[in-house]
């Protein structure tokens, strides 16, 4: 389920000294860029929607140094920690096939 995404970010970025940053999230695509579901960067585990082959979901895990509360920036689209943290954002496009789980984009 969506929400064993979330889970597993969730459960990864606090065991490492990390705040999970709760107020962004990813998201599905397909015929748009940015569509239903919302893929969390918390979550429970066996709930939400159900994965199904043929979806593409963006997971973008976003991890704080310290606070995690965010402020959004005067030009209304870059966010900052509300403590000034460092913080951390990556996106993955994964592509849920027959085969499983297939990685579309690298960094």
């Amino acid at each position: 389920t969506i929400g064993d995404i979330g889970n597993a970010i969730e459960r990864y970025i606090s065991s490492q000294g990390f705040s999970v940053i709760r107020d962004l999230c990813g998201h599905g695509i397909g015929t748009r860029l940015h569509q239903d579901p919302q893929v969390l960067n918390y979550g429970k585990r066996h709930s939400g929607p159900k994965l199904k082959r043929g979806m593409v979901v963006c997971p973008e895990p976003m991890a704080s140094l310290g606070d995690y509360r965010i402020v959004k920036g005067k030009d209304g689209f870059t966010y900052k920690t509300k403590d000034n943290s460092l913080a951390v954002h990556f996106e993955h496009t994964v592509a849920l096939t027959e085969k499983g789980a297939e990685v579309l984009t690298t960094i």
